[in-house]
């Protein structure tokens, strides 16, 4: 008898996971349009995508929680299964919380990988039953980062072409 491989896409694919919440958690410190594509891919794979904003103080964010918060509810305003939110303490707690057994997590170049997997690793350890997915941005915006977008506003250039308009107004408010 011959074993089948199991289809790498199973979770994500698979009719009897479709009705599961994926959670997507980050500082979004600015959300970027890389962000927003990982987001609205999502939104049509699951049947709600649960964006989840960290307190981090240890990488001294440029917008408040709330701010972040409300400028994700603009920009993801048009996908109705978005929800967006706020969160302290472990991702997988949240994800608890919240009923979502599967954590998406952008990846943008091969270097944020090692570090992701090692997060997907460790999240596993300490909650067996919620899954991490990757999902690879649109390549138009793998190169862009949070902290390259906040230091090209810091010197006078136009984001647009980066993050959606109502964040560019914002960052520019934020780095005069």
């Amino acid at each position: 008898m011959r074993v089948r491989a199991l289809n790498p896409c199973y979770l994500i694919l698979n009719p009897d996971t479709m009705n599961q919440k994926a959670l997507y958690p980050g500082t979004f410190d600015p959300v970027t349009y890389g962000h927003l594509d990982v987001i609205e891919r999502a939104s049509g794979i699951y049947d709600q995508v649960l964006i989840g904003v960290a307190h981090s103080k240890g990488k001294k964010p440029l917008f408040s929680v709330k701010e972040r918060v409300l400028l994700l509810q603009k920009i993801t305003a048009h996908l109705k299964n978005v929800e967006v939110g706020d969160f302290r303490g472990l991702v997988v707690d949240y994800a608890k919380k919240k009923k979502a057994r599967v954590i998406l997590r952008g990846l943008r170049m091969f270097s944020d990988f090692e570090f992701e997997f090692q997060m997907a690793l460790t999240n596993r350890k300490l909650a067996q039953t919620i899954e991490t997915i990757f999902m690879m941005t649109n390549e138009n915006y793998a190169y862009l980062s949070s902290k390259l977008i906040k230091e090209t506003v810091a010197m006078g250039a136009d984001v647009k072409s980066f993050v959606p308009p109502i964040v560019a107004k914002k960052l520019k408010e934020k780095l005069k």
